[in-house]
């Protein structure tokens, strides 16, 4: 058996895990376009902000690869997938046959229609090599703005920043972390930020990016008509599913590659998993692409045990969720956390502004469905698994989570057993 896996990301380490837990010997091949093996995504805002060097971005150990009997083609993109003949055909005119294949392809910068977005000066930042060449420019800078207050682009922000140089972010939205956050919680952030030296405009948008003579960038400017000076622009509005080969191979796409319970594909013998697959959402009961990264390495181990033929095993389903930190601001959310009126949802918040901490759980049918934590996280683990096993939750269970008392001991006997006997960990 070959099983073929395009992308390096967590997807593909979940995959690589979840075939060899039942196929020792088969052949693995990973398809990379980048030219590292994995690393933790999630750690280049630290990489960029000098916190950690590249011996520490590894995702696994030395010889992973080669003690999981995986070949590695980095630096290889693919330009054609043929599902009649299970064949790949690479950018450097090789062909990669299969027998089972993985599209982990992952997403790919969104890059918005602003007038004088073209040219020199602009980047992204998704990747190891995007944050290499920001961590270049920024000893010949002075000035940046980004676009896009989500998660990307405050952690691009804040790495900039600590290198020294003046950041500003634009976010079309009334507040950062607009997906993940409500109003509270984003000002919360905010005010962290600004407090440091950030600057923060909510509510605009670039309209155009203003150019010299020569090409080079000299500023932004807002739709209120304000000017920003800053001769480099870091696009992060957020990323799109990389779905080329799917499409020209027919797959089902929707706003990703369409999946089943078992992260196949509507083609035989493909499956999909990470950032660009459309998958199950447990707590909307509906499909999406939700780009996080725990759900990318679970759907990586369940499509590698599926694909193995060994197993035929339901994924679970994913949960949105963040927890990062912004200058010794702890945050986490999970879940529902900014329900439309219509989802009938019950909702509880306790802010306390002097100690910068909030609390906002939001449940529905009596049962916890989403949750946003600033300042004090230490529950989060535990408001996770009442979100994650949707627990019935009684009149004095749901109060001990409103007064912020989460328990283990809280979940019924039986559901406590079941979750935490060795087989269920």
């Amino acid at each position: 058996m070959t099983y073929v896996i395009v992308g390096n990301g967590v997807a593909s380490v979940g995959a690589i895990e979840g075939i060899r837990k039942l196929d020792k010997e088969g052949n693995i091949v990973v398809v990379s376009e980048e030219n590292t093996p994995t690393y933790g995504r999630p750690l280049i805002s630290y990489f960029l902000a000098g916190k950690i060097g590249l011996d520490r971005m590894s995702l696994r150990p030395d010889g992973y690869y080669e003690k999981n009997n995986v070949e590695l083609k980095l630096g290889s993109r693919v330009v054609g997938l043929d599902t009649g003949s299970k064949t790949l055909a690479l950018s450097n005119g090789e062909s990669v046959s299969y027998d089972k294949l993985l599209l982990a392809t992952g997403g790919v910068p969104f890059m918005p229609p602003i007038k004088g977005l073209e040219g020199p000066g602009i980047y992204n930042f998704t990747t190891l090599a995007h944050a290499e060449i920001l961590l270049d420019i920024a000893q010949n800078i002075r000035n940046v703005v980004v676009i896009g207050g989500g998660l990307i682009g405050l952690k691009a922000a804040e790495g900039l920043f600590d290198n020294g140089l003046k950041v500003t972010i634009v976010e079309l939205g009334p507040r950062v972390l607009s997906a993940a956050f409500d109003d509270v919680a984003g000002k919360m952030v905010s005010r962290r930020l600004e407090t440091e030296g950030l600057g923060i405009r909510c509510g605009s948008t670039v309209e155009e990016v203003l150019r010299g003579p020569s090409g080079g960038i000299n500023g932004v400017r807002l739709a209120s008509g304000e000017v920003i000076a800053c001769e480099a622009v870091v696009v992060a509005i957020g990323v799109v599913p990389s779905l080329t080969p799917a499409k020209e191979a027919g797959l089902n796409i929707r706003r990703g590659i369409k999946v089943d319970e078992f992260l196949h594909t509507s083609a035989e013998d493909i499956y999909a998993a990470g950032d660009v697959a459309e998958a199950y959402d447990m707590i909307t009961d509906d499909v999406r692409v939700t780009p996080i990264w725990p759900n990318a390495y679970s759907q990586g181990y369940y499509a590698g045990m599926n694909m193995t033929g060994k197993k035929h095993e339901k994924h679970p389903g994913g949960l949105a969720m963040n927890a990062i930190s912004f200058y010794g601001l702890p945050t986490a959310s999970l879940g529902m956390v900014n329900p439309a009126p219509e989802e009938d949802c019950e909702i509880c918040t306790y802010a306390d502004e002097e100690k910068q901490t909030y609390r906002k759980l939001v449940f529905r049918n009596d049962r916890l469905v989403g949750y946003v934590l600033v300042g004090d996280i230490d529950f989060a683990g535990l408001y996770t698994g009442f979100v994650r096993f949707q627990l019935p939750l009684s009149d004095e269970i749901k109060q001990e989570l409103k007064d912020g008392r989460p328990s283990a001991l809280l979940w019924p006997e039986h559901d406590f057993e079941t979750r935490w006997t060795p087989d269920h960990e």
